[in-house]
């Protein structure tokens, strides 16, 4: 079984040859405008227009779901919905939902093998999300690096 790769660096410039897929979490409620998203529209426009075209249409826009975006020849943007609007809830519970962290993984990883891409991501659903990087690596690691799909998590400098 491959590890998962923890490296310092821009999850917005993937290391490696081949294809790659940069997974991120997107909320359920079609905002973009705060934490990694930001770094994603600084480079790359098509996948926060794809992401807001997607929640306009509500076509499968729904927690689990996950959008694969083009941004150049060999790389692609998931953007996946992984966390049910933007603030606590009643009970003071974290925007994150990992039922839907892991349903999107793996098709993540489905896309992923189909492709033969590595995939990159920043401690996806641990900032805004408000997530525990302890629940998220174990899902990776079922999906992902057990599927032998090399995966690089970039904590950033």
């Amino acid at each position: 079984m491959k590890k998962i790769k923890y490296i310092k660096g821009d999850a917005t410039n993937p290391i490696g040859e081949g294809n790659k897929i940069i997974v991120h979490v997107c909320n359920d409620i079609g905002g973009w405008g705060k934490g990694f998203v930001l770094a994603i529209s600084k480079k790359w426009s098509e996948p926060e227009k794809e992401y807001k075209a997607w929640y306009k249409s509500r076509e499968n826009f729904e927690l689990g779901g996950v959008q694969f975006v083009k941004v150049e020849s060999n790389l692609w943007i998931a953007n996946l919905i992984g966390q049910h609007k933007i603030r606590k809830d009643e009970q003071g519970n974290p925007p994150i939902r990992y039922k839907a962290i892991e349903e999107g993984i793996q098709k993540v990883a489905k896309e992923a093998s189909a492709i033969k891409a590595s995939v990159h991501m920043p401690r996806i659903g641990c900032g805004l999300a408000g997530g525990k990087w302890e629940n998220i690596e174990p899902i990776l690691e079922k999906h992902l690096t057990k599927n032998e799909i090399e995966t690089i998590v970039y904590d950033f400098e």
